[in-house]
């Protein structure tokens, strides 16, 4: 029988790393160009992913927010981990906030109430039953800051727990690599 010759284990470890490293690499210039075309219709100061508003994200959960960039970054991350029903909700709570007729109020409060506040919802947030129960008051003769306590219990899980996953993301790094590497060749 042939005897089998394998690659010492540090070979094989490099090329497995370096394998990775050409991955990331190309996943984040797949990404950059994804997001560059979601908003090459769109006109204004943010026109192109710059390193330094990149970096910025990296300051607070609102300076990452305020940017579409990052906030469609940060929407791929939560989708990729399947836990992008917090964004979501606290979109969906900032767009409520902008209802003028109150006849499209109630009836879009009932709709995010269905969404994500009642229990078994089908993206159901996590807040406790006490604020549940208020919004369910709420809800049934509501004004624009009928989420409000749900929206911050949901701003503050995501500055606590998904905001620093996504600072140690292979997404967030990726980008930034390649924001760096781009930057360096002029």
């Amino acid at each position: 029988m042939p005897s089998l010759t394998a690659e010492p284990l540090n070979t094989q470890h490099f090329i497995m790393d370096r394998d990775d490293r050409k991955r990331n690499k190309n996943i984040g210039k797949n990404f950059m160009c994804r997001l560059q075309c979601m908003f090459s219709h769109s006109s204004g100061s943010e026109s192109r992913l710059s390193l330094e508003d990149t970096q910025q994200w990296s300051q607070s959960l609102e300076k990452l927010l305020e940017s579409k960039y990052g906030l469609a970054t940060f929407r791929n991350f939560l989708k990729s981990e399947y836990s992008d029903e917090n964004i979501e909700f606290w979109l969906t709570c900032e767009d409520y906030k902008k209802t003028k007729s109150l006849f499209r109020m109630s009836s879009r409060a009932k709709k995010i109430y269905e969404q994500f506040v009642k229990a078994e919802s089908p993206k159901e947030i996590n807040i406790d039953y006490h604020t549940r129960e208020q919004i369910k008051r709420n809800v049934k003769t509501p004004n624009m800051h009928c989420f409000d306590d749900a929206q911050k219990i949901v701003y503050g899980l995501m500055e606590r727990d998904s905001y620093p996953r996504f600072l140690r993301s292979d997404i967030y790094r990726t980008l930034l690599e390649n924001l760096m590497a781009d930057t360096t060749k002029g």
